[in-house]
């Protein structure tokens, strides 16, 4: 079973690639994506993360806080996507 880590505060250049290779160091990526503008293209600075059940809490607590890019990422349990109003 894997459970998604939202990551935010990514540079602006980071790739899914560089996401995946900054957390694999630590623990089995299963996936990555970085969210971008519809329009641009552009990155929207967060992204997501799949990872094993069994890493979550370790993951959280070793990646948060951690320069990435020279930018401090922010890592947590990604909540579900709420329905638009």
């Amino acid at each position: 079973m894997v459970t998604t880590l939202y990551v935010g505060n990514l540079p602006w250049s980071a790739t899914k690639e560089d996401l995946a290779a900054f957390f694999s160091e630590y623990a089995e990526v299963k996936s990555s994506r970085i969210i971008k503008e519809p329009g641009s293209g552009r990155s929207k600075g967060f992204g997501f993360i799949e990872i094993e059940n069994d890493d979550v809490e370790r993951i959280i607590s070793l990646m948060n806080g951690k320069a990435m890019g020279g930018r401090e990422i922010i890592v947590n349990e990604a909540k579900p996507r709420q329905p638009k109003m």
